[in-house]
């Protein structure tokens, strides 16, 4: 009888878990299938939830580094695939043009992969950070929760306005695709 009552409380349990976790994760779809993030992004017209990323020089950096300037934050798996690399050549030409501006390319890539791509491409006008060794992804609520890329980052992008307040959000609906690029900076520029 106790072990039948156990066995209940615990199903029960974990159906009501499995409700609230549906309630706020995110469908996205990877290679044509849905995967699901941890989370939806973060509200806009809300503050912008603080973090702590590795840049590639191994130095942490944190939402109050970039105190008082507009953040794009191009959020991506990895910078070792062809959308994720497109993007961040595509900010980094934006980038040089945008006052006041600092794009954020962010992926679970280490720093040494980041710094040689950066190299090898030129790129100079966005900053790389890894979430390597920190909890963006969940606070965010783009770390990928299932499939072959859980743990790796969806793609998203967040501005970000200079009083810490979320402008616009993009979790991009296809991750083979790229994000809205105009929309993006045109959440700077208003």
């Amino acid at each position: 009888m106790v072990l039948k009552f156990v066995f209940n409380a615990l199903l029960l349990f974990s159906v009501f878990t499995m409700a609230q976790q549906s309630k706020t994760q995110n469908t996205v779809l990877a290679g044509g299938k849905p995967v699901h993030t941890y989370a939806k992004l973060p509200a806009v017209n809300k503050a912008a939830p603080k973090f702590t990323l590795t840049d590639v020089t191994m130095k942490d950096q944190t939402l109050y580094s970039y105190k008082g300037k507009y953040l794009i934050l191009n959020i991506f798996p990895s910078v070792d695939t062809g959308v994720c690399s497109a993007s961040v050549r595509h900010f980094n030409e934006d980038a040089a043009n945008l006052p006041n501006t600092v794009v954020l390319c962010i992926s679970k890539d280490l720093p040494f992969a980041q710094k040689r791509f950066c190299g090898a491409e030129g790129i100079k006008n966005v900053e790389m950070l890894s979430d390597f060794r920190s909890d963006f992804g969940k606070t965010y609520g783009v770390e990928i929760t299932d499939s072959a890329m859980k743990g790796l980052l969806s793609r998203a992008v967040v501005v970000i306005d200079p009083s810490g307040k979320i402008v616009y959000e993009e979790q991009v609906a296809d991750m083979s695709h790229e994000p809205n690029y105009e929309k993006a900076i045109a959440a700077v520029k208003k």
